[in-house]
């Protein structure tokens, strides 16, 4: 059954409003806990919003790593994929995917997840959330490693 849209569009608006407060601040302080922090409502939202099979499990999903992601950097954790596989990229559903610490996978994921979200969905709120989502998981990503994301830019097919 659809979600109701009485209040969609202004829920969307403060989302989206604490979301570029959440970037603003967090570029200026160079600190992606606060952009993961202003991000995490924008999460939730589309996780209630979405219907479909896959995209309810892939805003779920971005909904479990965005919590871990609050994890990780909250306690400082860090796991190296890069060496842990000894290798800089890895291949994921067609994409090579740079590797790096645990902190810079888990907003690459949503990235990808968001765009996966923004092409299956048809619903314009999750589309506007799927937006949401991936500039703000690009700038998280940009705030912790900037090099990473030169990478990710370049990535290719087979």
């Amino acid at each position: 059954m659809a979600k109701p849209t009485t209040y969609a569009t202004p829920i969307c608006i403060v989302l989206s409003i604490l979301a570029i407060i959440g970037i603003i601040w967090g570029v200026m302080a160079h600190n992606p806990l606060i952009i993961t922090l202003f991000l995490l409502p924008a999460v939730g939202y589309e996780a209630y919003r979405t219907e479909g099979d896959s995209t309810r499990w892939a805003s779920w999903l971005m909904a479990v790593l965005i919590i871990a992601e609050i994890i990780c950097i909250i306690f400082k954790v860090n796991f190296d994929f890069a060496g842990y596989f000894n290798a800089s990229s890895a291949y994921l559903m067609g994409y090579f995917l740079p590797l790096s610490d645990i902190k810079v996978i888990f907003p690459i994921v949503m990235i990808f997840l968001a765009l996966l979200l923004f092409f299956r969905t048809i619903g314009k709120y999750t589309k506007w959330l799927a937006i949401l989502i991936l500039v703000s998981s690009v700038v998280i990503v940009y705030t912790i490693d900037p090099n990473i994301l030169k990478n990710l830019v370049r990535f290719h097919t087979y």
